[in-house]
C-alpha cells in the first residue's frame, strides 16, 4: 500500500515537472520564432530597407543588423539574469517574452524605405535591439528554469528541450516561408508577405505571456529566496556582479564552451540558408525545404543526446562535438559549396547538424551545472551572452565579408579554429553531471 501511494506520488511528481517543462518550452518556442523570422525572411526584406545594390551587398546589411541584435543578448542576459535571480525565473521569462511580442510587432509595422527613408533601417536596428535584449535574457532563465524544474538523474534530457524548442522556432519559421511560398508570388512576398511572419510572432507572444503567468517557480529558487530572506544582509547578494566575479574559472568555462559551439550553430543554422542559395545557387525554395528537413531531424536528436547524457556525461558528448567539428568543418563546408545536388546538400548539413547536437543538447545544463541558485541564472546569462554576441552574432557579417572580398573558403577554416579552442576547454573541464550544485541540492 506504502510504496502504490509513493509511486502515485511520484507520478504526479513527474506529471507536474513534465507540464513546467512544457510551458517553458512552449513560451522558449515563440521566442526564438521571432529571433529566426528575421534570418528566415531576410531574404524577401532585405531591400525593403537596404534599397539597391547587388544581393551579396544587401545581405551584408540585414547581416549587420543581425549581428547589431546579439550586442543587446549581454544586457539582456545581465538584466534578466539579475531580475531571475532577485525576483525568480517566472517573472522573467515573462518580461523576456513581453519584450519580443514588441519587437516583432515593431518589424511588422515599419514601413519601407521608399516610404520613410533613413527612418526604416534605425526602426529596424531599434527593433533588433529590443529582440536581443530579450533573447539574451531568455536563454539564461530558461536553462536555469529548466534545469532546476527537472527530475534528478534526468536533467540532460529535460534540458535539451531548450534546444528542441529554439531549433522548433526556427522550423516554425521556415514552415511558414513555405506556405507563403506556396500561395504568394515573389513579389508579394517581397512588397508585403513578409510581415505576415512577424503579425504571427507578435501575436503568439502574447498568448505565451499568459501561460507563463501559470508556471510553477522552481524549488530551488523559493527555497534560496526563503533562505536569504531569513539572513542579514543576504538578500542583496543574490543576481549580483560582485557574487558571479567569485567564480572566475566557471566564467572562462562559459565562454570556452560557448566559442565553438555558437559559431557552428549559427553558421549551419541560419547562415547556411544564404550559403545554399547565394554560393552553391540551388533555388531558394528548395533550399528552404533543405534547411527545414535537416532542422527537423535535429530537433528530434536534441533529447535522444540530452538522455545519453544522463547515463554517460555530458564531457564525451562535448568531445564528440570537438573532435569532429575541428576535422571534418573544412570538408563539409567546402563540398555544400561546390554541390548543385539538393540531396548531396540536405545530407552535408544534416552531417554537420549531427556533429554540432554534441554541444547544442546539453549545453544548457552544462552551464547550469557550474553555479550554485543565488547566481545561477546571472552566472550562465552573461558569459554566454557575451560570448554569443562576439562570435555567434558576427558568423554570418563574418562569412559575407569574406565571400564580398573573394576569400569565401577562408570562413570555413575560422569555423573549425573556434571549435578547436572549445575542443581544449572539453578536453581539460571535468564531468559536470555528477558534481555539480544542482545534484548536490546546494543552494
Amino acid at each position: 500500500m506504502t510504496t502504490r501511494i509513493q509511486d502515485a506520488g511520484s507520478a504526479r511528481d513527474e506529471r507536474r515537472v513534465v507540464g513546467n517543462v512544457l510551458r517553458g518550452s512552449i513560451g522558449n518556442l515563440v521566442e526564438w520564432y521571432d529571433w529566426y523570422a528575421y534570418s528566415a525572411f531576410t531574404v524577401y526584406f532585405a531591400k525593403a530597407f537596404f534599397p539597391g545594390g547587388d544581393a551579396t551587398a544587401q545581405f551584408l546589411n540585414t547581416a549587420a543588423v543581425f549581428a547589431v541584435g546579439f550586442l543587446m543578448r549581454p544586457l539582456g542576459g545581465w538584466l534578466l539574469g539579475r531580475f531571475a535571480d532577485r525576483y525568480g525565473r517566472r517573472s522573467a521569462l515573462v518580461a523576456s517574452v513581453s519584450m519580443m511580442a514588441c519587437g516583432s510587432l515593431l518589424i511588422a509595422v515599419t514601413p519601407a524605405y521608399s516610404t520613410i527613408g533613413i527612418a526604416a533601417p534605425i526602426l529596424l536596428v531599434f527593433s533588433r535591439l529590443l529582440q536581443g535584449l530579450s533573447v539574451g535574457g531568455e536563454y539564461s532563465t530558461s536553462a536555469t528554469y529548466l534545469s532546476e524544474v527537472a527530475t534528478p538523474g534526468k536533467r540532460g534530457f529535460y534540458s535539451s528541450f531548450q534546444y528542441v524548442t529554439l531549433v522548433g522556432g526556427q522550423l516554425l519559421a521556415l514552415g511558414l516561408q513555405l506556405i507563403l511560398q506556396s500561395v504568394l508570388t515573389d513579389k508579394q512576398m517581397g512588397d508585403w508577405g513578409w510581415r505576415i511572419a512577424f503579425v504571427v510572432g507578435a501575436l503568439a507572444a502574447v498568448i505565451v505571456m499568459a501561460l507563463r503567468r501559470s508556471m510553477d517557480e522552481s524549488e530551488s529558487y523559493q527555497r534560496v529566496k526563503e533562505n536569504t530572506a531569513n539572513a542579514a544582509g543576504k538578500d542583496n547578494e543574490r543576481g549580483t556582479l560582485r557574487q558571479l566575479v567569485k567564480y572566475p574559472r566557471e566564467i572562462l568555462l562559459v565562454v570556452g564552451l560557448t566559442l565553438g559551439g555558437t559559431v557552428a550553430f549559427y553558421t549551419y543554422a541560419t547562415y547556411t540558408q544564404k550559403f545554399l542559395e547565394n554560393t552553391a545557387h540551388i533555388p531558394r525554395r528548395t533550399v528552404t525545404v533543405i534547411m527545414f528537413l535537416a532542422l527537423l531531424v535535429f530537433a528530434i536528436l536534441q533529447p535522444l543526446a540530452g538522455k545519453l547524457s544522463d547515463k554517460i556525461g555530458r564531457r564525451k558528448l562535448l568531445m564528440f562535438f570537438g573532435i569532429a567539428g575541428t576535422l571534418l568543418t573544412v570538408p563539409i563546408m567546402t563540398l555544400m559549396a561546390r554541390t548543385s545536388q539538393p540531396f548531396l546538400a540536405f545530407l552535408l548539413l544534416l552531417g554537420a547538424l549531427v556533429i554540432v547536437t554534441g554541444y547544442t543538447s546539453i549545453n544548457a545544463i552544462v552551464k547550469a551545472e557550474l553555479f550554485p541558485t543565488r547566481i545561477r541564472a546571472i552566472g550562465v546569462g552573461l558569459p554566454y551572452a557575451l560570448t554569443v554576441a562576439i562570435f555567434g552574432g558576427t558568423a554570418e557579417l563574418i562569412a559575407q565579408a569574406l565571400k564580398k572580398a573573394g576569400h569565401e573558403s577562408l570562413f570555413f577554416w575560422y569555423v573549425a579554429g573556434c571549435v578547436l579552442v572549445s575542443l581544449v576547454v572539453y578536453a581539460t573541464m571535468r564531468e559536470t553531471s555528477r558534481s555539480s550544485a544542482l545534484e548536490r541540492g546546494e543552494d
